[in-house]
């Protein structure tokens, strides 16, 4: 997740740049969640943070003209061990102009799988196999692919009603913030953190469910 940061369109961007935010506070938890769900649960982390610019001036309004203190790391590395043997690089940043990078793609034996940005809902999900020369889309199969951000408390209710885990839980969310504040401390130790919190890979949803429904 890589912009140029929040000071140009949000109303009070300050906040944005104090401790406990930042890019990766920020917009880390849409990564990482995807990330879990792909691949289980982080092992360890390596972290590199940066703080590229000490003062930001604000250009949306109210406060436009307004010079804002970073306080907080704003180009942040992360390269994630995964307990099932998978390892990921993470970057998020407010200090990059323009990219081109992919927001996330999965390298397999088979091939490499290009997923769309975990921020937003639907595709496209496009597969390049090995010995293949183009790319190729694959059809997206399990609905909600337009903006649903009531997903997980849906989710949650629909557990509570049938006895099973939900997906968005507390431990999920635990793992996730501890692998985002473990990235941090990496960085300022120069050294390698083992995690010690657990969660499980949340269940995929059943295919085939009509809408509004998220159980069998």
């Amino acid at each position: 997740m890589m912009s140029s940061g929040v000071e140009m369109w949000h109303p009070d961007p300050a906040f944005f740049y104090r401790p406990g935010a930042g890019p990766l506070f920020d917009m880390g938890p849409y990564y990482l969640t995807a990330l879990i769900s792909f691949l289980g649960p982080v092992k360890s982390v390596i972290g590199s943070a940066a703080t590229s610019f000490e003062e930001r001036r604000i250009t949306s309004k109210p406060y436009a003209g307004q010079m804002l203190r970073v306080e907080t790391p704003t180009h942040i590395t992360a390269l994630l061990e995964f307990r099932s043997g998978a390892v990921a690089t993470l970057i998020t940043s407010f200090d990059v102009q323009a990219s081109e990078l992919p927001r996330m793609e999965i390298y397999g034996s088979q091939g490499t799988l290009s997923v769309p940005d975990p921020n937003t809902f639907g595709g496209p999900l496009r597969v390049r196999r090995s010995g293949v020369k183009e790319w190729s889309e694959v059809p997206l199969t399990h609905g909600y692919e337009t903006n649903s951000r009531g997903l997980g408390l849906a989710d949650m209710a629909h557990a509570i009603g049938s006895g099973r885990p939900h997906r968005a839980n507390g431990e999920m969310a635990f793992r996730v913030l501890d692998i985002m504040q473990a990235t941090l401390e990496a960085s300022g130790a120069g050294t390698r953190f083992e995690l010690e919190s657990a969660c499980e890979r949340p269940a995929p949803l059943p295919l085939g469910l009509p809408a509004g429904v998220l159980d069998d």
